[in-house]
């Protein structure tokens, strides 16, 4: 069975992010190891991802607002999380925004650049 993934290179370009807005929002290491805990798939709480990411609540909370307004993720209640049609590989922390293919995780043995 071949089963076709829908990812944001292959949806229309209102689906995407703005570019500008996604350069700034993956220019900051603490903002990417948000989105990589995200790719999951799964909605977490803002403390939930401040815990893993090693960070206080409150600048947890801007810098998920960063992305929010960025259009990677949205709010749903309490719990953020980022639209399926983002994730390529949740297990690889691969991310399609359609400008461009984030991969937030290098394979073993691989260097980063």
């Amino acid at each position: 069975m071949n089963s076709t993934v829908s990812t944001a290179s292959s949806l229309s370009a209102e689906r995407h992010p703005n570019q500008t807005a996604l350069l700034k929002a993956i220019s900051s290491p603490l903002r990417c190891a948000m989105l990589l805990e995200l790719a999951t798939g799964e909605p977490r709480m803002v403390i939930e991802l401040a815990r893993k990411t090693g960070c206080k609540p409150v600048i947890a909370s801007k810098h998920l607002g960063v992305l929010r307004r960025a259009g990677l993720i949205v709010l749903t209640r309490r719990n953020y999380q980022l639209p399926r049609h983002f994730i390529v590989n949740a297990e690889l922390g691969h991310l399609d925004f359609g400008h461009c293919l984030l991969r937030l995780t290098q394979p073993a043995g691989q260097p980063t650049a």
